[in-house]
């Protein structure tokens, strides 16, 4: 990040023009700097002015969050195009105008902040300073710092951090003045206030970090600091670009954290969700992208949903949600994804089982596989019959629960989490609902009674209509249902998948799942017909499959339009890739040759849409074929993984072995012919063996300079392992690459093909090592590869076995 440079010898100019100049300047009502990076006693913020650091690296002055109608003074990245604001003054206090607000420093050496109305609303209480130069001054750290004339701080905004902890802040307390800092979250992304979450150290003085809630509930702990790192705290021990200090003498105790490249801008934020994120900065796609996130499961946050919300970790849409007779507190915080205003009940509770006018009162809605709530109240009883009857005879009694004894809880319920079978710790609760609320209850059975009778009279009189313009509008209807919303799933008949393909005349490809073939609906978009072979489904249980898979999208992944399925026809519609197959370009003596920054973003989205469907996804789904030949372009040869949630779709047992489970010799992970359970390393496997032909845009087998066919991985690792990396390269990119990239892509490629599932990177960490945000070291040459190669003594000379345990043993540990 560098600023422009500035001609300091400005060409002399007219009054009369320079007067013309400033004056159409100070006419434009937009947001301008006053061209310093620091506020004085004769220098003051006001409405639409800045100052901004040294080099440009941070802004400070008013500011508006989100769609909020309110005021404050922030810093904020200057040269990222997002808005991102590191530290708030009022965030407690905000102004709504700023037309004659000041922030401005006094000759005593305070901060403070003037709303339009001259009224105090936020200041430093910085000491008192008796220098007349005294001024505060924007460090391209981030840090705002008054100093007096002496050049000596008096105070800085690194000592009163807000939700953010910038790289060289801290967390810690002084222990002279008793003044500690810890970090709180926003109450929600428009309003800067203080919210329920912080971080700070255990009691103000402990060698180790907590997240609270409400400064009384711990819900994650970064463990002791054992003089080199945090042991809770992930990838703490390993090859980071962060440098983390902690200090503790006689008069502070602090933990702090600096980076080891400039160029790398990152910060750490608890966010109104209560979770404690690392995000970077990537500047190729102008995004935050995490790199942590604490705690996980993002569950075990204290209150996440607030009160009478549960929390459900394989949601596919909100992790929050209201039980039945609930509705959220605040449905505009909930749009913000911020739940900790909870739930409240539609309807009052009766206190009793009739109420006074002799209708039903409160009933009991069972809520299996829960974890139950925090703080419960015990009582001795003898059978659940009891425990529920002692719950409905206390007004204040919101739920019970028995399990090896009778637990009640009074007033609001929180973190409630909905738990799976298998999941430990899970059990029955009985909450408290008023009968009109209750799942087909009296009332609510006769309101769906009455919507269903009304519905099905709409439905009737409409058809009756339909009826008649049936055959005049019946191509108008084919096209308007090929352009539903793109979320929604189009069921076609085999009869459209006839007409739009020319009856399957133009085959794309095939493979082990049936045969591709283009077509056009009726709305002219163009689009890939795959006939499905060898299915063993029931109709249902197909379409429920295909409804997953349709669910799943992302940037990287071949997204499905719709499907047919008429008896044994079954048929899956995808979005057509013009592109083509990246097998074709790699392996295509006709085909445009890929340079190399292509093929590394080919790699990057690859990997990218592996992680979706591994860590992202409701349930991991595991590929099982991944090859050039299942990756395909669009027009501007964005990479989309295909053919994802086939094996499931066919109903393949995946603890079954080769036998059973196809996939493609040359990428096959040892664990398919050994028998072993097969997990989503498997892809991994297969995707290193996919980078040494994207490197060297050779197939696995190649042939040699005798003419013999060679196993190219094997030779390819050796290469790497003597770091020979440009041996490698596509010989028809001469070249032309980025050392840098071409390294990392070699030493993952080597890591992905390991021996051992254990040794081999998550896709996750494939694309933090892409990215540059790990860094990762020399691999191993894997033991398979060692005997196909043609001379053995020349490698275990290489790398005798001592050396290849201690390569692994000092990699990064991929199996945490």
């Amino acid at each position: 990040m560098h600023s422009a440079p500035v001609d300091s010898k400005m060409r002399p100019c007219s009054s009369l023009s320079l007067s013309l100049f400033f004056f159409l300047f100070s006419s434009l009502n937009i947001q301008h700097c006053i061209a310093t990076d620091n506020i004085s006693s004769r220098r003051s913020l006001s409405e639409n002015q800045t100052i901004v650091s040294k080099e440009g690296n941070f802004e400070l002055g008013f500011f508006t969050p989100g769609n909020s109608r309110n005021y404050y003074v922030g810093i904020w990245y200057k040269k990222i195009p997002v808005q991102t604001v590191i530290w708030v003054a009022n965030r407690a206090t905000p102004i709504t105008n700023t037309s004659s607000a000041e922030f401005k420093i006094s000759e005593d050496g305070k901060l403070f902040l003037l709303s339009s109305s001259k009224i105090l609303v936020w200041s430093s209480n910085s000491t008192p300073s008796t220098s007349d130069s005294t001024a505060a001054v924007l460090l391209d750290t981030g840090n705002l710092v008054i100093r007096n004339g002496w050049n000596t701080t008096i105070w800085q905004s690194f000592d009163h951090p807000t939700d953010t902890l910038m790289p060289g802040g801290w967390i810690g307390v002084n222990k002279i003045t008793g003044e500690y800092q810890s970090v709180t979250s926003w109450e929600n992304p428009e309003n800067p206030a203080p919210g329920p979450f912080t971080l700070s150290l255990e009691n103000g003085r402990s060698k180790q970090f907590v997240l609270l809630w409400n400064y009384s509930e711990i819900y994650w702990s970064s463990g002791l600091w054992n003089g080199q790192y945090f042991p809770e705290v992930p990838s703490a021990n390993k090859n980071t670009p962060f440098n983390v200090t902690f200090v503790d003498n006689e008069q502070r105790t602090y933990g702090m954290y600096t980076i080891l490249y400039s160029s790398f801008i990152t910060r750490t934020v608890i966010g109104s969700s209560g979770l404690l994120m690392q995000w970077y900065w990537l500047d190729s796609t102008h995004e935050w992208l995490s790199i942590s996130s604490l705690p996980l499961p993002q569950c075990d946050v204290y209150s996440l949903c607030g009160t009478f919300g549960i929390c459900d970790q394989k949601s596919s849409d909100n992790i929050c949600r209201c039980s039945y007779g609930f509705e959220p507190a605040s449905m505009k915080e909930w749009e913000l994804k911020v739940w900790s205003s909870g739930c409240v009940r539609k309807t009052s509770l009766q206190c009793s089982r009739k109420s006074s006018a002799g209708e039903e009162g409160d009933r009991f809605l069972e809520m299996t596989n829960m974890r139950l709530p925090a703080n419960p109240h015990n009582l001795t009883v003898g059978s659940a019959k009891y425990c529920e009857q002692a719950c409905l005879n206390n007004c204040s009694c919101n739920a019970y629960a028995y399990v090896s004894g009778c637990s009640f809880w009074i007033g609001d319920l929180r973190n409630l989490v909905q738990l799976y079978d298998g999941d430990s710790g899970a059990g029955t609760l009985y909450l408290r609902l008023a009968a009109s609320d209750f799942p087909g209850s009296g009332s609510s059975h006769k309101l769906v009674i009455d919507l269903t009778l009304s519905v099905i009279g709409g439905i009737l009189g409409i058809l009756c209509v339909l009826l008649g313009l049936f055959w005049a509008f019946q191509r108008s209807k084919r096209i308007r249902m090929a352009k539903q919303v793109e979320s929604s799933l189009i069921l076609f008949t085999y009869g459209d998948m006839q007409r739009a393909t020319k009856h399957f005349s133009e085959m794309l490809g095939s493979g082990g799942f049936g045969s591709v073939f283009k077509g056009t609906l009726v709305d002219s978009t163009d689009v890939a017909v795959k006939k499905l072979e060898g299915l063993r489904q029931g109709e249902k249980q197909f379409r429920t499959e295909v409804s997953t898979l349709a669910a799943i999208q992302h940037v990287n992944l071949v997204r499905l339009r719709g499907f047919c399925s008429e008896g044994s026809k079954r048929l899956l519609v995808y979005e057509f890739m013009s592109g083509g197959s990246l097998a074709y370009h790699l392996f295509q003596n006709n085909s445009a040759v890929l340079c190399w920054k292509m093929r590394y973003q080919i790699i990057l989205g690859i990997a990218r849409g592996l992680t979706y469907l591994h860590e992202k996804c409701r349930e991991c789904i595991i590929h099982c074929d991944i090859k050039p030949d299942n990756i395909l372009l669009d027009k501007d040869f964005c990479a989309k993984v295909a053919d994802f949630g086939m094996a499931k779709l066919v109903d393949r047992d995946f603890s079954r072995v080769l036998t059973t489970m196809r996939g493609t010799v040359g990428y096959l992970a040892p664990e398919w012919i050994s028998g072993l359970p097969i997990t989503s390393k498997v892809d991994v496997y297969s995707f290193g063996m996919m980078l040494f032909e994207l490197i060297s845009g050779q197939r696995n087998t190649m042939h040699s300079v005798d003419g013999s066919k060679i196993f190219y991985p094997s030779w390819a690792a050796t290469k790497i392992i003597e770091g020979d990396i440009f041996s490698l390269l596509d010989h028809r990119l001469n070249g032309a690459a980025d050392i840098e990239e071409l390294t990392r892509v070699c030493r993952v490629a080597c890591w992905c093909i390991q021996d051992s599932e254990g040794h081999r990177p998550a896709m996750g960490q494939v694309v933090h090592i892409l990215e540059g945000v790990l860094v990762v070291s020399m691999p191993p040459l894997p033991r398979a590869l060692q005997h196909l190669t043609e001379d053995q003594s020349h490698i275990h000379n290489h790398l005798s076995s001592t050396e290849y345990e201690d390569a692994l043993d000092q990699s990064l540990d991929f199996n945490h």
